[in-house]
């Protein structure tokens, strides 16, 4: 029913930025809460943001310990798509990123039904 298609993903060093954006289906991005996980290899995904659906300018977001601080996410409903600004990045932010969807917040920090294919992000020293 959504369809989640990731891009922006690149290499960067180590203190430079990279943005992902994640485009959504149509009508169909709007019922739903976004977010983002990574996967380093060998190592199992984690919860990285999430912001919620919101008719108002204002939206609830909520971020991993990890990358609180430098990291931000936003949306944009108009153009049916979703942002991760990554500021001062790290080798450990090394992973391949994947955009998630799912009705409420709650919902997409912890076990999102939709998933993006991802779009590796590499960070060197």
């Amino acid at each position: 029913q959504v369809q989640l298609v990731e891009s922006g993903g690149g290499l960067v060093q180590a203190g430079g930025s990279l943005r992902l954006s994640c485009a959504t289906s149509g009508r169909t991005f709007r019922p739903y809460a976004m977010g983002w996980f990574r996967q380093a290899p060998g190592k199992e995904r984690e919860f990285v943001a999430g912001i919620s659906w919101s008719r108002i300018i204002t939206y609830f977001t909520y971020y991993a310990d990890s990358v609180k601080g430098r990291f931000t996410i936003s949306r944009d409903n108009a153009k049916n798509t979703v942002y991760l600004q990554m500021n001062s990045l790290k080798p450990e932010d090394t992973a391949v990123y994947y955009c998630t969807a799912d009705k409420v917040l709650q919902v997409v920090i912890s076990h999102p039904g939709y998933w993006g294919q991802g779009t590796q992000v590499t960070v060197s020293s």
